[in-house]
């Protein structure tokens, strides 16, 4: 049976990242979409591959035309940092308390878990 690992993936949807290896290093873009599971995220004008599609004719207009279509493929998320304030960044976790509020009405203090910048030490 697999190991239940860590989650490793510091980086959330709408994050601005920049690539740190590979063919489009340097590059800035924002996350589209993180793949928890493979440990990658697709950026947005990041890493494009050329998908050739074939011509489906499933009656009438609901029929797809073929051609190459261009998107995003998946990058490993080893190899992107997350930018902050015009700067890359490691992601840190900090427990702040916060006050929630019961059904009733009456509140308690509880603690939640919060991205932090090492950088500058701030709340992602």
């Amino acid at each position: 049976m697999a190991e239940k690992k860590r989650n490793s993936v510091n980086i959330k949807k709408g994050d601005t990242v920049k690539v740190i290896a590979g063919k489009d290093k340097g590059v800035e873009g924002k996350v589209i979409q993180v793949l928890r599971e493979e440990d990658r995220v697709i950026v947005e004008g990041v890493n494009l591959v050329k998908r050739h599609t074939k011509v489906l004719q499933q009656g009438g207009r609901a029929g797809n035309t073929g051609g190459i279509i261009t998107s995003e493929a998946p990058v490993h998320v080893s190899n992107v940092m997350l930018v902050e304030g015009g700067k890359t960044t490691r992601v840190g976790f900090k427990r702040v308390e916060v006050e929630k509020r019961r059904a009733d009405g009456s509140s308690y203090t509880a603690q939640r878990s919060v991205r932090v910048s090492r950088a500058s030490g701030e709340e992602i």
